[in-house]
C-alpha cells in the first residue's frame, strides 16, 4: 500500500506540471475558445437573470411594522471589479473602508401590519445602496449603512419612523471592514460607530524592491495541530501594515444630532458592543504578532471592558496566536470563546472556557465551563453550567429561565439545559437530549423578542415556565413547519399551529406574548412566498401583507414532486424531481435531466434517511440551481440524497465513493423508472462539495453523459488538514484521501466534464488551482473537459456577466454531450 500511495503521489506531481490550456480539444457548439467577450445564452435562461427578485423584511421591536429592503438586480462586471484587498481572511474595498459587497438594497420602505398600508420614506439618499439596517430599541429610528463605492462613500443615515423621512446623521465615514459599523445604544438616543480615523494619512504602498525573505519556522514538540488551508492569509509585511491601515477604526458615541463623542484611541477593533444598560462596552481587538497561517481572528487578541469614556474598566483575557487547533471537529481554543452580554442583565458577561485544553481526544467528564461575571468586574468569575460537550449559545429570558445548549459533533449528540442565572448553584434541569441529525425529532428554535433595550430575549407566556418553540416540522411527508407553546416545569407541549396542505406556511414571529397572533410566510408551488398575519386561535385564512408577483409567469406550470426510493443497502432516500411546463410522460416520453445534488455525512442510517424539503415550497426557478435548465426542456432532480453514513465508531468517508455510487445509480434507477429521464441521457452537477461529488461520479461511473462542477476541490492532499466534515489530517487516513481525489482517477473520467470556477475564490480549499489542475489531468490523458475561469469572482458568482457565461456555458455543454446524445433504446425519446 505505502509504494502505491507513492506511485499516486508521482502520478499527481507530473500531471500538476502540466500546461495549462483553455478548452478541450472539441469545444461544444456555440462556445469556441476564440470567443472574445462574455457570452450570453438563449433567451428563456436570460429571462431567470433579470426576473425581479423579493425584498428583505425585518420586523421592528414592537412588531407592528416591517421595514422592506428591495433587492436590486446584478451588479454588472464594472462594479464587482472594483479595487479589492485579500488581507488575512479579509476582503476589503479600500475606496470605503468596507468588506467588499456588491448586492446592495435599493429601495427602502416601511408597512404597517395592522392596515397592510405601505409607508412612503422622503429624503433617502440617490441612488439608493443599504449594505444593512437596523431598528433603534424604541422604534423611533431606522438606522442604515449607505455605501457608495463609486463615490467613495460610507456613511451612516437614520430614519425618523414617524415623519417617514431620512437624513444623513454624520459627515464621518464608517468603517465596516469588521462588521456593520454602527449599534444602536440601549436609550436609543445615541449609536455607537466605528468610525474611519482622522488624520491617518494616506494607504501604505507595498514595497518595490524587496528587503530580505518572508520567513516562517517551527520546532518540534509543539504537537500535532490541524491548520485549516484558508485563502487570502497575509504574504508580507506590506500585507500586515496595509491589513492594519485598513482594520484600524476609531470608536465615538454619536447622538441624533450628529454631535460625535470619541472613545479612546483608534484600535484594530474586531467587535464592540454596549452592556444591556448602556454603562460599559465590551471590545475585542487583535495585535501583532499576526501570522501567514490563519485568519485574522485568530490572530493575538485582547477582550476588554471600557467604560462609557472609552477608558480602560477590566482586561477579561489576552488571547494568544492561535495556529492550528487539535485534530477534530470538537477541537477549540484555550481560553475566553464566545464572550458576550448577558442579554437580561445589567451589565454581566458569559462566556466559555474548555477544561480539555480544547482536545477531544482527551477523556474529561467536563468539557467547557460557562462562566459569568457581573459588574464592576472586581470579583471571580461564577460557574453557570458544567457541560459533558461544546458551548452551543444560550437564550436569556430572566433571572430564574434560561436556556443553554450544548453540541458534541462526534457524536452528533445535543443537549438543552434550563438554568436560573440568578442562582447559579442550582442544579441545572434537562430540557432536551438528541441528535443534531434527527430532524423529525427537533423540538424547535425557542421563540425570542426584542425587549425595551434592543436585546433579545426569551418569549415567555404570561405563566412564567412557558416558551414557545419554532420548527420545522420535518415528516416523511415532508417539512410542515409548527408552532408550539411548551410548559418548561412540566414539559406539556400544545400545538397553536402546524403548516397544511396545500401551502407551505411558516411562523417567523409571534406578535404578542400570549401566541394568539404571528406573522408568517406563505407559499405553495404555483405562488411566491409572501408575508401574512395568522389568527392562532381561530381557523380562517391569514391576512396578506404583502402581494409579490410570481417572478416568471411563463414557468407556472413547472410541476414539482417529492419522491422517495431506496439504496442497495436499504437506506431510504428523497429528491424533489421537477418537470418542465406541459410535459407529460406518458406521452411526450423521457427526456434528458440534469440531477443536482450535495452530499451529507451522517452518523445515523436512519437520520440519513429523513426526508428532506417540502412538496408545497415554490417552484423557485432562479439562475443558480438546476431549475434554470427546465427552462430549455429538461427534466431536473433537485437534492437527491447523497447520505454518506459512518454508523458507530465507523467513519463516512471510509465507505465514501461506495456509497455515493450507490446513490447515484438508485436515483438514476429511480428516473428511468418514472419514465421521466432517458438513461443514455443525463447529466450531473454540482457547486463546491457538490461539484467535488461531480468529478468523482464521473471518475468511478458511467452514469452520466456530462457533467457540471462549478467551484470545486478535486485533490484531497491540498486540504491535508480536513476538509467538508472530515476530521483527520492526511497523515492518520491517506487511504480515505487518496481513494475521494478524483484527481487520482482522471484517466477514468471518459464522459465530458464543464469545470467553472472564480478566479478569486474565497472559500477555505477551494483554490482555482483545484479546477485547473483537473482539466490539466482530464486534458493530459485525453479526455473531454472544458475550464471556465471567471474574473474577480470568488466561491459565489456575482456579476451579471458572469452569471450569464456560467448559463451559456452549461447549455452548450448539456446541448452537445447530453441533448443531442443517442437515447436508450426503447425509451420513446422525442426530439427533445
Amino acid at each position: 500500500m505505502e509504494r502505491s500511495l507513492r506511485c499516486l503521489a508521482l502520478v499527481g506531481f507530473l500531471l500538476a506540471a502540466l500546461p495549462l490550456a483553455t478548452m478541450a480539444d472539441t469545444p461544444p457548439a456555440a462556445v469556441t475558445a476564440q470567443a472574445s467577450g462574455y457570452l450570453t445564452p438563449p433567451a428563456p435562461l436570460q429571462a431567470l437573470v433579470d426576473a425581479p427578485r423579493p425584498p428583505a423584511v425585518s420586523i421592528s421591536p414592537h412588531r407592528d411594522l416591517l421595514a422592506l429592503t428591495q433587492a436590486p438586480a446584478l451588479p454588472g462586471i464594472d462594479v464587482v471589479a472594483q479595487p479589492e484587498l485579500k488581507l488575512a481572511g479579509l476582503r476589503i474595498n479600500p475606496r470605503v473602508h468596507a468588506q467588499s459587497r456588491f448586492l446592495f438594497g435599493t429601495d427602502l420602505w416601511l408597512l404597517d401590519i395592522a392596515s397592510g398600508k405601505d409607508i412612503r420614506l422622503q429624503g433617502l439618499p440617490r441612488p439608493l445602496s443599504i449594505a444593512t439596517s437596523s431598528w433603534s430599541p424604541d422604534q423611533r429610528f431606522l438606522a442604515f449603512n449607505q455605501v457608495d463605492a463609486a463615490q467613495g462613500r460610507n456613511e451612516l443615515w437614520v430614519v425618523d419612523v414617524a415623519t417617514h423621512t431620512a437624513r444623513r446623521l454624520t459627515a464621518l465615514p464608517l468603517n465596516t471592514v469588521a462588521g456593520r459599523g454602527y449599534r444602536w445604544m440601549p436609550d436609543s438616543k445615541q449609536l455607537l460607530v466605528q468610525l474611519q480615523p482622522e488624520g491617518q494619512g494616506a494607504p501604505p504602498v507595498a514595497s518595490t524592491i524587496p528587503t530580505g525573505p518572508n520567513t516562517q519556522q517551527t520546532q518540534a514538540g509543539s504537537g500535532v495541530k490541524a491548520i485549516r488551508t484558508y485563502q487570502d492569509m497575509l504574504r508580507n509585511e506590506d500585507d500586515a501594515r496595509q491589513l492594519e491601515y485598513y482594520l484600524r477604526s476609531q470608536s465615538a458615541l454619536v447622538d441624533l444630532d450628529g454631535k460625535v463623542t470619541p472613545l479612546g484611541e483608534p484600535a484594530l477593533t474586531l467587535a464592540i458592543s454596549p452592556s444591556p444598560d448602556g454603562r460599559y462596552l465590551l471590545r475585542e481587538r487583535v495585535e501583532r504578532p499576526f501570522s501567514y497561517l490563519v485568519p485574522v481572528e485568530s490572530f493575538p487578541r485582547r477582550i476588554e471592558v471600557l467604560d462609557r469614556d472609552g477608558k480602560l474598566v477590566k482586561e477579561i483575557a489576552h488571547l494568544p496566536l492561535v495556529e492550528g487547533l487539535p485534530t477534530g471537529n470538537d477541537a477549540v481554543p484555550t481560553g475566553v470563546r464566545d464572550i458576550d452580554w448577558r442579554a437580561d442583565a445589567p451589565a454581566t458577561l458569559v462566556w466559555a472556557e474548555a477544561q480539555d485544553g480544547g482536545d477531544p481526544a482527551r477523556a474529561v467528564e467536563i468539557r467547557d465551563l460557562v462562566l459569568m461575571q457581573a459588574a464592576p468586574f472586581d470579583q471571580a468569575p461564577v460557574t453557570l453550567a458544567k457541560l459533558g460537550s461544546r458551548y452551543a449559545g444560550a437564550y436569556w429570558g430572566n433571572g430564574k429561565l434560561a436556556l443553554i445548549d450544548e453540541f458534541w459533533w462526534k457524536t452528533r449528540k445535543v443537549k438543552e439545559w434550563r438554568v436560573a442565572p440568578d442562582q447559579p448553584s442550582q442544579a441545572p434541569s434537562l430540557v432536551h437530549e438528541g441528535s443534531s441529525e434527527d430532524r423529525y425529532r427537533n423540538p424547535g428554535k425557542p421563540a425570542t423578542m426584542i425587549d425595551e433595550r434592543g436585546e433579545s430575549r426569551l418569549l415567555t407566556a404570561a405563566d412564567g415556565e412557558s416558551i414557545y418553540r419554532l420548527g420545522d416540522g420535518a415528516s416523511p411527508e415532508g417539512d410542515r413547519p409548527f408552532l408550539d407553546k411548551v410548559n418548561l416545569a412540566t414539559g406539556q407541549s400544545t400545538r397553536l399551529f402546524r403548516s397544511q396542505a396545500p401551502y407551505y406556511e411558516a411562523a417567523l414571529v409571534l406578535l404578542d406574548a400570549e401566541g394568539k397572533r404571528a406573522l408568517v410566510s406563505r407559499e405553495s408551488p404555483s405562488e411566491p412566498t409572501n408575508y401574512y398575519v395568522r389568527d392562532l386561535a381561530s381557523n380562517g385564512p391569514p391576512r396578506a401583507l404583502t402581494h409579490f408577483p410570481h417572478p416568471l409567469p411563463q414557468l407556472k406550470g413547472v410541476q414539482k414532486e417529492q419522491i422517495r426510493y431506496k439504496r442497495k443497502d436499504g437506506v431510504e432516500l428523497s429528491a424533489t424531481l421537477y418537470l418542465p411546463p406541459n410535459y407529460d410522460p406518458k406521452k411526450d416520453g423521457p427526456r434528458p435531466m440534469l440531477m443536482w445534488a450535495y452530499p451529507t455525512e451522517f452518523k445515523s442510517a436512519d437520520a440519513a434517511g429523513q426526508v428532506t424539503d417540502s412538496p408545497y415550497r415554490f417552484n423557485s426557478i432562479g439562475f443558480w440551481g438546476p431549475q434554470a435548465f427546465l427552462a430549455m426542456g429538461y427534466t431536473v432532480l433537485d437534492h437527491f440524497s447523497v447520505p454518506i453514513v459512518g454508523e458507530g465508531n465507523k467513519e463516512p468517508n471510509d465507505t465514501y465513493v461506495p456509497q455515493l455510487v450507490a446513490s447515484a445509480e438508485a436515483a438514476v434507477d429511480e428516473v428511468v423508472r418514472r419514465g421521466v429521464a432517458d438513461r443514455n441521457r443525463i447529466a450531473v452537477g454540482g457547486h463546491s462539495y457538490g461539484a467535488f461529488m461531480t468529478a468523482n461520479l464521473l471518475a468511478h461511473t458511467r452514469l452520466f453523459k456530462a457533467g457540471i462542477a462549478r467551484s470545486g476541490a478535486y485533490n484531497r492532499t491540498l486540504t491535508p488538514f480536513g476538509f467538508q466534515s472530515e476530521e483527520r489530517n492526511y497523515w492518520q487516513a491517506q487511504d480515505v484521501y487518496q481513494a475521494m481525489s478524483p484527481f487520482n482517477y482522471a484517466e477514468n473520467i471518459k464522459d465530458a466534464l464543464l469545470l467553472i470556477h472564480g478566479e478569486q475564490d474565497n472559500n477555505s480549499g477551494t483554490f482555482p488551482v483545484q479546477s485547473e489542475r483537473l482539466y490539466a489531468a482530464i486534458k493530459g490523458l485525453g479526455g473531454t473537459a472544458r475550464l471556465v475561469m471567471l474574473p474577480n469572482e470568488a466561491h459565489a458568482y456575482r456579476a451579471r456577466e458572469s452569471i450569464m457565461q456560467m448559463l451559456a456555458e452549461s447549455n452548450a455543454w448539456l446541448e452537445r454531450y447530453v441533448k443531442q446524445a443517442k437515447p436508450a433504446e426503447g425509451s420513446g425519446a422525442g426530439s427533445h
